[in-house]
């Protein structure tokens, strides 16, 4: 059964199975459209550890951008076009904190009314995992870190860090790099801006969110940010990329990158953005 949240704020608690033969990757539609190393890299992170990876041909979107603007209809009827993508009993693994939450805490709730679809959804939410989480908890990722000595700053959705408890399996993984120090920010709680359709609604509003964000990353004074979410990361790294336009700069005063790229980079793999 699926295992509520502790309490406000607290990440949420499960067992975690033995590594599997194979699991299902669910790409989400932002990383597909825009940052589509980043999935290509986490795979290739699974494949490493000897994790067979079906990619399902006909998944989109798991309609998180409907329900969060008060639209279940829609993100229901946008949410059962997914439902028999992963009719084996492997893991669902996903990229991003945010679209894991909604697949593992909100697909129960918009088909509470169909009970065959709330059925299909209970049954494949509590075997989805964040990507970061599946590769801690469940693949034990435990390789050597084979880069430079780097500062990083790390940047967790403020979804994805309430429903899945991204900010600490994050750290974790990156505590197993020798070579990397982690830089905590002073907004590390707060919200980026992005929230899918919200930046869009709010164009002021969340600009100036980012900008608090922007500066408070920058501060740390880390080579580079990272994240387990897309959307965070093109919203953040976009508005730095901004101010630099702005202040007449040509190098990135603030780069980003996928936790499973910056992960596959350190230890030895070829990112796929690599030339």
């Amino acid at each position: 059964m699926s295992v509520p949240l502790v309490s406000a704020g607290e990440p949420p608690v499960r067992a975690y199975p033995p590594r599997p033969q194979a699991v299902y990757f669910y790409g989400t539609c932002l990383v597909d459209l825009f940052v589509p190393e980043a999935g290509m890299d986490a795979i290739t992170l699974l494949e490493r550890e000897g994790i067979r990876v079906i990619f399902p041909d006909n998944q989109t979107c798991c309609g998180q951008p409907a329900f969060s603007s008060g639209f279940p209809d829609e993100a229901r009827q946008v949410a059962a076009s997914q439902l028999d993508l992963f009719p084996e009993d492997y893991p669902v693994v996903v990229p991003s904190g945010s679209c894991g939450g909604m697949i593992r805490w909100h697909w129960e709730k918009i088909f509470a009314d169909d009970p065959a679809r709330y059925a299909q959804a209970k049954a494949i939410a509590e075997r989805t995992y964040e990507f970061a989480e599946f590769l801690l908890h469940v693949v034990g990722f435990n390789r050597p870190d084979q880069g430079e000595p780097t500062t990083v700053t790390l940047h967790t959705s403020c979804s994805a860090r309430r429903e899945m408890g991204t900010h600490l399996v994050g750290r974790e993984l990156l505590a197993k790099l020798g070579n990397v120090t982690l830089a905590h920010h002073g907004h590390e709680s707060e919200c980026c801006g992005f929230g899918g359709t919200f930046s869009l609604k709010h164009p002021d509003v969340s600009t100036a969110m980012v900008t608090d964000k922007v500066a408070a990353l920058k501060a740390t004074g880390a080579s580079e940010v990272v994240t387990a979410d897309c959307g965070c990361l093109l919203n953040i790294t976009k508005r730095a990329a901004k101010e630099d336009l702005d202040a007449g700069r040509v190098k990135a005063s603030l780069p980003g990158e996928h936790l499973a790229t910056f992960l596959l980079r350190r230890t030895g793999g070829q990112a796929s953005g690599s030339n």
